[in-house]
């Protein structure tokens, strides 16, 4: 298996790329900053440095984990099977710059059922406890997970290469951003104004507010990147707007 000479380096890849979004993240909210704007902190308080731990501990497995399973698809026999292509490979111009917004919007729909799933009472103490023992969240808890929901989370992998004719470029881009949303949901600060719950755009756009809760009452709120999923299934908490237009932000 001459192909899991790529593993190390896609953990190096990824790997790095964690640690500097989480990574600067947590400098800059938590260290650098943390006292002049610790009073527009969703949660008034700071989580212990066993949760940091703990965090770090379960992002390197998922790290790990994700790493195998991108080698696994990508430089094993199984990638003829997939629709990866090269981007000098024949494809139209309209496929290509569509790929962006509909893997995001893939994603959502495959996160927000997969999230709920794992809040079934017979699953939660397996699959997704320990992503909630981050009761007051940081940056790296984006990637603290059990490696049994690991494999849920990664399983978007598969799905999108498998039914949609991707690139490289898209598959960075793709997990680039979504890395970056995932801390951002984590970071324990808004940074959209008190405004943006109730506005026409912003009422369907997932927020750190909106994580944060599902964090701390570990029910509702169960979106990635949007609301729509929770607004159509009435599983976004009733004081969302609310308790965000209260928030001391500028």
């Amino acid at each position: 298996m001459l192909w899991l000479d790529k593993w190390p380096s896609i953990i190096w890849v990824l790997g790095l790329r964690y640690f500097l979004i989480a990574g600067i993240a947590f400098i800059i909210w938590y260290l650098l900053f943390r006292k002049r704007i610790f009073y527009k902190k969703i949660q008034p308080k700071m989580p212990r440095n066993k949760d940091y731990r703990r965090e770090i501990l379960y992002s390197c497995l998922t790290i790990l984990m994700f790493s195998l399973v991108f080698v696994l698809i990508l430089f094993s026999p199984l990638r003829p099977y997939t629709q990866y292509y090269r981007a000098t490979d024949p494809h139209s111009t309209f496929w290509y710059f569509a790929a962006f917004p509909l893997m995001f919007l893939v994603h959502d729909a495959y996160f927000y059922w997969v999230h709920r799933l794992m809040h079934h009472p017979r699953l939660f103490p397996y699959v997704h406890k320990v992503h909630h023992l981050s009761t007051n969240p940081s940056p790296w808890a984006a990637f603290s997970f059990n490696p049994l929901e690991g494999m849920l989370e990664v399983g978007i992998f598969p799905i999108l290469v498998f039914i949609m004719p991707l690139t490289l470029i898209h598959l960075v881009v793709f997990f680039f951003v979504m890395m970056l949303y995932n801390v951002y949901g984590h970071l324990g600060w808004e940074l959209y104004p008190r405004w943006f719950a109730r506005h026409w755009f912003g009422k369907w756009i997932n927020t750190s507010f909106n994580h944060n809760q599902h964090h701390q009452y570990f029910k509702g709120n169960y979106g990635l990147y949007f609301l729509w999923w929770d607004r159509w299934m009435g599983t976004i908490r009733k004081d969302y707007e609310e308790k965000f237009e209260a928030q001391p932000l500028k």
